[in-house]
C-alpha cells in the first residue's frame, strides 16, 4: 500500500486528505480493521515509537494510551498488585495476566479519564488476555507489530466491527530527516534519535547519590514518554508506569502541578474509602470513574450534595476530608520524575515534593540550578542533569 485515504483530516471540513510516503515507497502498516483518520495515524505512529524505546530501554514488554497526539498514559509489564488491579478495573476479569496486558492495564487505568477514546500502542503482538482488557474500554484503535487470531477477532467485534486496528512493521526505520509544513512553509529536521539508558542518570548533582535500578528503570519510563509528550512536559512515574502527565502547558509549574494532581489521585484511588466506594449495580464504568475523580477531587461537595450521590452510589459515602487526603497521599513515597526542559524555579521540586517524588531527571541548565539543587537536597532527594532537552511539538 502507498497511500491511505483518509476520512479528512484534522477536522471534518480538511479535505482531502492521506497519508503517503514521500519517496513513492509502500507503506509500513497495514489496516486489518476499521477506518483509521488523521489524528488516530498521529497517535498510532508516536505511540509505536514510544512503546519500541521502551521495551529497547527495559527489556519488557510496553504499552500507552495516546490521546491528541499526547500520552495518557505509559507503562512496561511489571505484575500488578491486587490493589492495582482493582484501581485500574482489572480485578473482576478471568484471564491470565501476560506482561503485555499488566503494561496495558497500568498505561490505561492511571488516568483513566483522559484514556477515555484512546489509541492505544503495544511493543508486542497483541494476545488474547490484552485484547480481552481492551475490548471493554472505550478507545478507538490499536496499532501493534502483530495480533494473535484470537485477539484480532475480539477486537474486531469493538465499535460494531469498526474498531481501527493497524498492523506495523516492526523493522521499519525511517528516514534520518524528518519534515512537516506549516502555512505552507516546509520544516525540516533530523529525527530524535537520543538513546535512553542506565547512562542516561550518571550525573547526579545532588547530595544524595543513591538511586536504585527500579527508580532509574522509573525514570527512563520518565523520559521516554516525555520524549512523545506535547511540550512543555513533565511525567511522574511510579511501580513501572507513568501515574500522572503534565503536557502542552506554557508554565513549568503548571505542568508540575497538573500532572501531580493525576498523580495524588491515582494514589488516593488506592485509600480503603475509594475502594470501598457503594456503587449502584449496573453503573457504567465511565461514570464511575468521573464519580470517583469527584469525589477524590476538589469538588466533592458537588457528589455529596443531596440528590447528587443518589444516582451512583447505593449509599451516601462518607466524606473524604482534606485531612484525610492529606494522611492518606503523605504514605505515597517513592515516585520518579521526568521533566523534558530544566526547572526554572525550586518551586516545581515543593510541588513535586507532595506528591512523593524521592528521584528527579531534567536537563538542567538553568541560571537557578544551584536553587534547585539545594531544593532537592532539603527533601533528600536524588536528581540527575542529563544534560538533554526533549521537546516535542
Amino acid at each position: 500500500m502507498k497511500e491511505f485515504e483518509l476520512k479528512y483530516g484534522c477536522n471534518p471540513n480538511q479535505k482531502p486528505s492521506k497519508i503517503y510516503m514521500e519517496d513513492g515507497g509502500e507503506l509500513p502498516i497495514e489496516v486489518r480493521n476499521g477506518r483509521p483518520g488523521y489524528i488516530n495515524f498521529l497517535d498510532a505512529f508516536n505511540g509505536w515509537q514510544l512503546v519500541s524505546e521502551l521495551k529497547k530501554a527495559t527489556g519488557m514488554a510496553a504499552a500507552t494510551s495516546f490521546k491528541h497526539v499526547s500520552p495518557a498514559g505509559a507503562a512496561i509489564g511489571r505484575e500488578l498488585s491486587e490493589v492495582e488491579k482493582k484501581i485500574y478495573r482489572v480485578d473482576d476479569l478471568d484471564i491470565s495476566f501476560s506482561p503485555l496486558a499488566n503494561a496495558y492495564a497500568r498505561a490505561r487505568g492511571a488516568d483513566r479519564m483522559s484514556s477515555f477514546g484512546d489509541f492505544i500502542a503495544l511493543s508486542d503482538i497483541c494476545d488474547a488476555a490484552t485484547a480481552t482488557m481492551i475490548k471493554r474500554e472505550v478507545s478507538d484503535g490499536i496499532i501493534a507489530p502483530g495480533y494473535e487470531p484470537e485477539a484480532l477477532e475480539i477486537l474486531k467485534s469493538k465499535k460494531k466491527g469498526a474498531y481501527n486496528i493497524i498492523e506495523i512493521d516492526a523493522g521499519y526505520v525511517p528516514a534520518v530527516q524528518e519534515k512537516k509544513q506549516v502555512f505552507g512553509i516546509t520544516f525540516e529536521q533530523g529525527r530524535n534519535e537520543l538513546v535512553i539508558d542506565e547512562d542516561f542518570f550518571g550525573n547526579i548533582v545532588t547530595k544524595n547519590q543513591s538511586l536504585p535500578k527500579e527508580a532509574k528503570e522509573d525514570l527512563a519510563i520518565s523520559m521516554i514518554t516525555l520524549k512523545y509528550t506535547q511540550s512543555n512536559s513533565v511525567c511522574y512515574v511510579k511501580n513501572g508506569g507513568a501515574i500522572g502527565i503534565g503536557a502542552g502547558q506554557q508554565s513549568r509549574i503548571h505542568c508540575t502541578r497538573l500532572a501531580g494532581t493525576k498523580a495524588d489521585n491515582w494514589h488516593l484511588r488506592q485509600s480503603p474509602k475509594v475502594l470501598s466506594l457503594p456503587f449502584l449495580e449496573g453503573i457504567p464504568r465511565a461514570n464511575q470513574d468521573n464519580a470517583i475523580d469527584l469525589y477524590i477531587g476538589e469538588d466533592d461537595d458537588d457528589i455529596l450534595a443531596d440528590g447528587v450521590w443518589q444516582t451512583v452510589f447505593s449509599e451516601r459515602p462518607e466524606r473524604f476530608t482534606k485531612e484525610e487526603k492529606r494522611v492518606w497521599l503523605s504514605t505515597c513515597k517513592g515516585v520518579s520524575l521526568g521533566s523534558d526542559a530544566f526547572f526554572p524555579f525550586s518551586d516545581n521540586i515543593d510541588r513535586a515534593a507532595r506528591s512523593g517524588v524521592e528521584y528527579i531527571a531534567e536537563p538542567g541548565g538553568s541560571i537557578r540550578d544551584s536553587e534547585v539543587i539545594e531544593a532537592a537536597d532539603q527533601y533528600g532527594m536524588v536528581m540527575a542533569f542529563t544534560g538533554i532537552r526533549l521537546f516535542h511539538h
